[in-house]
């Protein structure tokens, strides 16, 4: 029941503030309403549940007699058909929602983003022109949209725009936010993206949006090559074998320019999503490069060479059998133009019995995007199979079984543990 008191008035309260009434540019005075439906979707069917039926009245009724609110009955029936805001009431309203749930009022929230001008203004030509845009939602009676997010960017704005110190991305996010991941995972692509479009500096050909941080001095940690197997690589002239390093090697990504060829003695090469699967990979004859997810630049441009160089060579992806592994194989093929085949992602893992134990069921998002590739010819069994069977498969299973001859599931795992 409290459920239905604060969301009938909330839903009201919100449609009023969203409105073109509210914000002074309305031409026909139409009147705020809500149908009973919104609340409970059961409310006018004949099998509905009474009590919550008539816990929505009894609250029109409540609200009503407080002068937020009125509505209208259906004839010969005792239930509701629309229930309507009394615009007048509507700040009273909002302070009773504030009083009783916490609700952050539209005059609250609109000085909340006159406190972000003011806090952010004048320190950065890209931050003012944000500052700008708020100003201008406010002059029109209108919350802007995700000020909260914005504040978070134009911290960064000022912050890169000022900066005068060397830095790597993530020192910058730790200056800035008190957290080293907290700028690449949040607000990055949105800074970079403002950064270039107001000094009009669009991403070049092979460019990264974000390397117009370098412009700052700030740039990201060095992007590495992890490679494993019978390779050389022929690099300024100089011959390296990486084939009697069992467990591979790194180097850093900006060395690719130093590369005059890659050249594969083994039969296969296959790419592996993640780092625990690569590690544990190591069948004959056969290459490993660590991917780590989608593809960046830098490894689009080793596998490009590295294709060119063995046109003999069999490739192909291993990874998650789920819909993310399935879009990273999709997007390695079409931006390196080489024809990945899937190793190890079909029905067949998912209908091995030592896997059982470690099938997850999809959701909702999972179906969503697998739906999409259902009619991808080369995914098409298999994601049916996941679709009607409930199912994925992280990789690091497959590669542990394959990898190690374990014939049957693992059982000396406790269980009962209090």
């Amino acid at each position: 029941m409290h459920d239905y008191e604060e969301k009938m008035l909330l839903l009201l309260v919100e449609k009023y503030r969203k409105s073109k009434k509210d914000n002074g540019i309305g031409r026909i005075n139409r009147r705020t309403q809500i149908k009973p439906t919104e609340l409970y979707r059961g409310y006018s069917r004949n099998d509905g549940d009474l009590e919550q039926i008539n816990a929505i009245n009894e609250i029109a009724g409540k609200y009503q007699e407080k002068g937020f609110l009125t509505y209208e009955m259906k004839k010969f029936s005792n239930e509701i058909s629309s229930i309507y805001l009394v615009d007048e009431k509507v700040e009273e309203a909002e302070c009773y929602l504030t009083e009783h749930y916490q609700y952050t009022s539209k005059h609250e929230k609109m000085n909340q983003v006159k406190r972000i001008i003011e806090k952010y203004s004048g320190y950065s030509p890209v931050a003012d022109r944000e500052c700008a845009k708020l100003q201008t939602s406010l002059d029109k009676n209108m919350v802007p949209k995700d000020y909260e997010q914005t504040e978070e960017v134009l911290r960064a704005l000022i912050f890169i725009e000022r900066n005068k110190h060397p830095l790597f991305v993530r020192e910058a996010s730790m200056l800035i936010y008190g957290s080293s991941k907290y700028l690449e995972d949040n607000t990055l692509d949105t800074v970079c993206g403002l950064i270039r479009k107001f000094w009009e500096k669009p991403c070049k050909e092979n460019e990264l949006p974000d390397e117009i941080l370098s412009d700052y001095r700030i740039v990201k940690e060095k992007q590495k090559i992890c490679v494993k197997g019978n390779i050389v690589i022929v690099k300024s002239g100089k011959t390296l074998e990486l084939g009697g390093i069992q467990s591979g090697v790194e180097f850093y990504a900006d060395e690719l320019d130093e590369m005059e060829r890659i050249i594969v003695h083994d039969r296969r090469f296959i790419t592996v999503e993640n780092k625990a699967s690569y590690m544990r990979c190591g069948e004959a004859d056969t290459a490993y490069f660590y991917l780590g997810g989608y593809a960046n630049r830098f490894q689009r441009d080793f596998l490009r060479m590295m294709y060119a160089n063995n046109p003999g060579v069999q490739c192909f992806h291993f990874g998650d059998i789920d819909a993310g592994g399935f879009y990273i194989h999709e997007n390695l093929c079409r931006i390196t133009g080489i024809p990945f085949g899937l190793y190890r992602m079909s029905v067949n893992e998912l209908q091995d019995p030592r896997y059982e134990s470690c099938l997850r069921s999809l959701s909702l998002n999972d179906r969503r995007r697998l739906k999409k590739l259902s009619e991808h010819d080369g995914y098409q069994e298999t994601v049916k199979y996941m679709l009607e069977q409930d199912v994925k498969l992280e990789q690091e299973i497959v590669s542990y079984y394959e990898e190690t001859g374990h014939s049957g599931s693992i059982e000396n795992i406790p269980t009962g543990l209090e």
